[in-house]
């Protein structure tokens, strides 16, 4: 089960490390510091900070994606929105006026 906190997932540096998938993103930190010589040979995927892939094969990733569809729809959704409805989400606060001069 892809959601199953308790399933191993096979680190991506050391293919010998099988973590938990809860304790997955924590791993990725302390082995890229702990292998800074490997990690220099992966990129981080921009949809997904857990996809680590080799710098050859990161633009097929991007292509391929499946976290790529929810940013987009992300993305999609906030673009929806009126842009006066994005700029004060119906707020009617006002600075108040400035009586300061910093000339002076």
């Amino acid at each position: 089960d892809v959601l199953d906190p308790e399933r191993l997932i096979q680190c991506p540096l050391v293919k010998h490390h099988l973590i938990r998938a809860r304790r997955f993103p924590y791993h990725l930190v302390k082995c890229k510091e702990s292998n800074p010589e490997i990690a220099k040979k992966f990129a981080t995927c921009p949809f997904n900070a857990r996809h680590l892939v080799p710098w050859a094969e990161l633009s097929d990733h991007i292509m391929k994606c499946k976290d790529k569809a929810f940013m987009e729809q992300d993305a999609a959704s906030r673009s929806c929105q009126p842009p006066q409805e994005q700029l004060n989400n119906g707020s009617t606060w006002q600075a108040p006026p400035c009586g300061e001069d910093w000339e002076t």
